[in-house]
């Protein structure tokens, strides 16, 4: 019965209202149904509730806009990717990513167009952002009077090396206490999401009565994931994240009993720390806890101890979170969050026109196109890569174009600091969705765009923002190969099959993937491939012949073997030189490279003239 009422509420008619204000930052987004017009190779359940308007859409995130020529460069891609709207259900998220990217877009424009009516003070306004989007936030003395629970809010999202630590004393009649990392309110819902739920029983649960912790997840639509419990409720289960163990070793000899100070008649005498070794949290004592954002998931330490890891889980990543909750019995000390994302003050910055992207010229011919996959609040990495190898003279001479590719973000600070950040620089690409990652091949498919759309590039490569890229070798690999056509360059995997474990983040259903091996594809940090391959890969998208997949770098993959069984000629190109798993001497490309690194390696390139990884004598 709820379930129909939430239906009856939400089929309320708003879409007239909408479009006759477009810039209403206010304005409820209308994308309640998708009318589909193509028919995609490859499609995945869709909820039936889940139909958009293609008109609304389109009015929403590609109407005429007052945008100057210099705003305009950074939606050459975005302009082309109408078709999107179509095909938004073949991906997972990928209508929820439209619909919000149509409000966070008209959010952003409202505010341009305010800006330039003079209604906001530039110099102001500035200030002002950057005082939400610190790098550090912290709060001491953090418990209240009255208060039994504290908000932190994160402004700007995490972003991988971000990192919560919690100085607190476990306290009350049970000491047990909740840290929830949440994202954004949802329209009409009195919860938001929570991205990380971290739940501290000391005196256990239904399910056991030895303290555990347990992790989880909880969505609108979801509900409650499954638990993460530490220690497992099956010993066996306990996988890596980021090469940490999801839960170390607490539960021991059951010699090591102690009993409750605060147990009651009708639970047993050994509640408490009964079977426990070893557990970071106890009533009445100080911890240091903090939670570190990495590639894979989110750590936990305490007291300098690793603890448990958690697993990202599809919708729910770090760039999402914009509170820190805390309550329960818990004595609150201090609450520091540090390695925030934050936008670098171009007005600071040494050398600015020197970092900046040079402009594209049809005079100039442009012989590799290098897409950058990149999330919107990692301002750094960025940074980091335009004071690095985007300086090899290829690129700064022109004949080397590269671009960011950027989805929207929910949170409109986040989205001004990227238009300004695209404005200044030049060199971001804006996509016309938020930024799932269950999206990303959606921005390979963007690479090959802008490749043979807006430039006629003779080889169109993808890499990521934590990838540290030879640009002077690529392109020195890709002359000696001497092979324009058909051409896969990369870490060829020939040998690879579909991941049927659910537990696995590259998890494939046979629903998605039936055969027992995937054809030829190159590893994600970075892949070359011809012209002829990045056209053919743009004209299927739009004759609604293109198989999606979410895994980008096997997506490509399967394109060019279907290609292939049509009568393309492919040439498979290995490079063992691509590292994936980090740096090695004489790399091409080092993948896993944080900003600190990036300026390392290219210190080293400067001085020795020789591919040495940073640690190295």
């Amino acid at each position: 019965m709820l379930l129909v009422l939430r239906y009856v509420v939400m089929k309320n008619p708003v879409e007239e209202s909408y479009l006759m204000n477009p810039f209403s930052s206010n304005a409820t987004n209308p994308l309640e149904w998708v009318h589909i017009t193509g028919s995609p190779t490859v499609q995945y359940p869709v909820n039936a509730s889940q139909v958009i308007s293609v008109d609304a859409i389109a009015f929403s995130l590609f109407a005429q806009r007052n945008l100057s020529e210099g705003e305009q460069q950074s939606l050459f891609t975005w302009n082309l990717l109408k078709n999107l709207i179509n095909h938004s259900h073949v991906l997972p998220n990928g209508v929820e990513a439209i619909k919000e990217a149509g409000s966070a877009w008209n959010s952003l424009m409202a505010l341009v167009q305010e800006k330039k009516l003079g209604y906001a003070n530039d110099n102001s306004s500035k200030k002002a952002k950057e005082k939400q989007c610190p790098h550090f936030l912290n709060k001491m003395n953090a418990t209240e009077p009255d208060k039994s629970d504290y908000k932190l809010r994160v402004p700007c999202g995490l972003t991988q090396g971000s990192s919560i630590t919690i100085i607190g004393i476990p306290n009350g009649l049970l000491g047990d206490f909740r840290i929830d990392l949440t994202g954004e309110a949802l329209p009409g819902e009195p919860d938001p999401p929570i991205i990380l739920h971290y739940n501290v029983r000391l005196h256990g649960d239904k399910m056991t009565e030895d303290p555990v912790i347990v992790q989880n997840t909880w969505t609108i639509a979801h509900d409650w994931g499954e638990e993460d419990r530490c220690p497992p409720s099956t010993p066996d289960n306990n996988r890596k994240v980021d090469e940490l163990d999801q839960c170390i070793k607490l539960v021991s000899k059951d010699d090591n009993r102690t009993v409750s100070p605060h147990s009651h008649g009708s639970r047993k005498s050994s509640v408490g720390l009964q079977g426990v070794k070893y557990f970071p949290f106890k009533h009445g004592s100080l911890f240091v806890a903090t939670l570190r954002v990495g590639s894979e998931g989110i750590q936990m330490t305490v007291d300098g101890k690793h603890i448990t890891s958690f697993a990202y889980r599809e919708t729910l990543e770090p760039w999402l979170v914009s509170e820190v909750r805390i309550s329960g019995d818990l004595k609150l000390i201090s609450v520091l969050a540090s390695g925030l994302p934050t936008s670098e003050d171009s007005d600071l910055t040494v050398n600015l026109e020197a970092l900046k992207a040079i402009p594209l010229s049809h005079q100039m011919p442009v012989d590799l196109f290098i897409g950058v996959f990149s999330t919107a609040n990692n301002f750094k990495r960025r940074m980091a890569l335009r004071r690095t190898w985007m300086q090899y003279p290829e690129v700064r001479s022109g004949t080397v174009a590269v671009r960011f590719l950027v989805g929207m973000h929910k949170n409109q600070i986040v989205n001004e600091e990227l238009w300004n950040e695209a404005r200044t620089y030049g060199d971001i690409q804006l996509m016309p969705f938020v930024d799932y990652y269950s999206l990303i091949t959606w921005k390979t498919l963007a690479i090959c765009t802008f490749g043979t759309e807006v430039v006629s590039a003779k080889f169109v490569m993808k890499t990521d923002d934590d990838a540290f890229l030879r640009v002077g070798e690529v392109v020195a690999s890709l002359s000696r190969i001497s092979m324009t056509r058909g051409l896969l360059y990369g870490l060829i995997n020939s040998d690879s099959q579909p991941h049927r474990s659910t537990d696995s983040k590259w998890f494939i259903s046979p629903e998605e993937w039936s055969e027992e091996k995937y054809p030829p594809w190159a590893h994600g940090p970075g892949y070359v491939v011809s012209y002829d391959i990045a056209k053919a890969v743009y004209n299927r998208f739009n004759e609604g012949r293109l198989k999606m997949f979410k895994l980008e770098d096997v997506a490509m993959g399967i394109w060019i073997d279907d290609m292939k069984k049509e009568g393309l000629e492919v040439r498979y190109e290995k490079e063992e030189r691509i590292f994936t798993e980090g740096c090695k001497d004489g790399y091409v490309i080092a993948h896993y490279q944080g900003p600190r690194e990036m300026m390392c390696l290219w210190q080293k390139l400067q001085e020795t003239k020789r591919a040495r990884c940073c640690g190295d004598p």
